[in-house]
C-alpha cells in the first residue's frame, strides 16, 4: 500500500487548506486512518484519526475536520482558521495495528508528507 498526500502549501494565518491522501492498493473500510504532523527536531504528533470513532488533538478541535471516502481510498483533512503553530509537515497514516490510534507507532503505512506553512 502506498499513500500519497497533496494539498499542502503556504498560507496566511486565518486561512484554510484541505489535505488529501490517496492510497494505492487495497485498504479495508475498517482500517483506521489518521493525520500526524512533524516539525524539525520533534517526533510526529497526532492530529486526527478516523475509524470506529473520530478523534482530534485538542489544539485542532473545532478547526480541523478529518473525513474519508472509501470508494476512492482517500483520506482528507480540512483545516480552517490556520495558525502559525500549525506549520509542519503533515503525514497520512493508515491501518492501526493496535488500538491506540493517537500513537504514531500504531500504523502500518505512511505517506511521504506534505508541507504546510502558515505565515504572515
Amino acid at each position: 500500500v502506498k499513500l500519497v498526500e497533496s494539498g499542502g502549501g503556504s498560507i496566511q494565518p486565518g486561512g484554510s487548506l484541505k489535505l488529501s491522501c490517496v492510497a494505492s492498493g487495497y485498504i479495508e473500510d475498517s482500517c483506521t486512518m489518521a493525520w500526524f504532523r512533524q516539525t524539525p527536531g520533534k517526533g510526529r504528533d497526532f492530529v486526527a484519526t478516523i475509524g470506529q470513532t473520530t478523534r482530534y488533538q485538542e489544539s485542532v478541535k473545532g478547526r480541523f475536520t478529518i473525513s474519508r471516502d472509501n470508494g476512492v481510498n482517500a483520506l482528507y483533512l480540512q483545516m480552517n482558521s490556520l495558525q502559525t503553530e500549525d506549520t509542519a509537515v503533515y503525514y497520512c497514516a493508515a491501518c492501526a495495528i493496535f488500538d491506540i490510534p493517537s500513537s504514531s507507532e500504531a500504523y502500518q503505512y505512511w505517506g511521504q508528507g506534505t508541507q504546510v506553512t502558515v505565515s504572515s
